[in-house]
């Protein structure tokens, strides 16, 4: 049972991270946003982020195939190198541990994507994690019916 609306009782606050998400919409490749945004929300275990981010990518063509190997997207064939590098940092944000993000992970991402195109992608991360984070704290749930 949904412990809370955060949209009704902090309005600001959501139009707030509603900002930021309309920011990372129009700067960001929506492939590779869906793709952040579904990896985050399985590491972070957001059934409802997990079920609309599926749902939304589906609609826009992406194959469920790619869809279901987010989660082994390691191993997986089907990601090309930005792919990788984004879905890799995506890990390394969503998990940050005491050392931060590897030299890595992050070298490997600035190989292939701007520093522009970087930053927008950091907010992209850091953006679903907010969003996952109010979803899980307020047990939020997919809707029964879509």
């Amino acid at each position: 049972m949904q412990r809370m609306n955060a949209a009704e009782v902090a309005p600001q606050g959501y139009q707030a991270v509603l900002g930021l998400e309309k920011y990372v919409r129009t700067n960001v490749d929506h492939t590779v946003l869906e793709l952040v945004k579904l990896r985050a929300s399985m590491i972070n275990g957001c059934a409802f982020c997990v079920d609309m981010h599926s749902r939304e990518a589906l609609g826009a063509g992406e194959s469920s195939r790619r869809l279901f190997a987010v989660a082994a997207w390691r191993e997986a064939p089907f990601f090309d190198e930005r792919e990788r590098a984004a879905l890799a940092l995506t890990d390394a944000v969503t998990k940050l541990g005491e050392h931060g993000v590897p030299d890595d992970v992050w070298d490997t991402a600035a190989k292939v994507w701007s520093e522009k195109e970087l930053a927008d992608l950091i907010l992209a991360i850091a953006t679903i994690n907010v969003w996952n984070r109010i979803a899980v704290t307020t047990r939020s749930e997919p809707p029964a019916q879509v």
